[in-house]
């Protein structure tokens, strides 16, 4: 009976081994797959740290493609700026240019107001000078048929004589002012001239400015466009970035937890 109990409690203590012998046995299975998860968390780690450093690097690259892109819009701002001031400059001279014009066309009717009053002032004296070459033909006649009144038809001769004198200076100082008026005329007209040649000039070099402007403001709008989407890109990567973290910090905590749960089976 002692050997019969011993035989069964060696029966109960080999079943019981067979029970511990099985869960070590699935405790070393599970040890295993944590082992081979622990092996692919630290792949997928080092994979990450990997990724991390290149998306650090490509980050820094972009930041200084961002630098550059913003210097380059402050640069084409100053040189937009500096085609504004010279567009500026360009209407007020084209203003200016404008009334000289506008002046010279009034200083050039005025003269030609005047010439036309003083070709009417030598009709005038030409009439009178005829007037008085024909009265001159009748008091000679009357001269010839009346002896007696002689001396008083001379008098009046000489004071005709005299008024005819000043007619005739009259005439040439009107037709000297004449000339040099139609002189000035001339000269005007050039003048007129060469200023609206400067004015067609300072036109189309308003629209060359005008187009050039144009094209720097559609580049600006290209670059902002450009750095919006960088900078949208950028969002993103830092997005990518910090998902990246949790899910680091995430696999760092399942490590810890494994690590414990390792310490654990090794005591037991």
């Amino acid at each position: 009976s002692t050997i019969q109990k011993q035989r069964q409690e060696l029966q109960l203590l080999i079943a019981e081994l067979k029970d511990r012998d099985r869960e070590l046995n699935d405790m070393v299975a599970v040890h295993q797959r944590q082992l081979l998860a622990w092996e692919d968390d630290r792949q997928k780690i080092l994979t990450l740290a990997e990724r991390c450093s290149l998306l650090n690097n490509e980050l820094i690259k972009r930041n200084e493609i961002i630098k550059s892109l913003t210097k380059r819009l402050k640069f084409l701002e100053s040189q937009q700026n500096d085609s504004k001031t010279t567009f500026e400059n360009t209407q007020q001279k084209f203003k200016e240019l404008s009334q000289k014009v506008t002046d010279a066309v009034v200083h050039c009717q005025a003269l030609e107001e005047k010439n036309r009053s003083l070709q009417c002032s030598v009709l005038e004296l030409s009439a009178k000078t005829g007037q008085l070459q024909a009265r001159e033909q009748e008091l000679l006649t009357m001269l010839k048929l009346k002896d007696e009144v002689i001396l008083d038809t001379t008098d009046h001769i000489t004071e005709f004589t005299c008024k005819f004198k000043k007619l005739e200076s009259a005439l040439c100082a009107a037709k000297t002012e004449e000339f040099s008026l139609n002189k000035e005329k001339q000269d005007l007209k050039l003048r007129l001239k060469e200023l609206i040649l400067e004015t067609n000039k300072l036109k189309d070099n308003l629209c060359e400015k005008m187009k050039e402007n144009n094209k720097q403001q559609e580049e600006i709008i290209h670059l902002r466009q450009e750095n919006g989407c960088l900078r949208n890109e950028l969002a993103l990567i830092v997005e990518k970035a910090k998902r990246k973290d949790q899910l680091l910090q995430f696999a760092k905590s399942k490590q810890a937890r494994t690590d414990t749960e390792l310490s654990s089976l090794r005591q037991v």
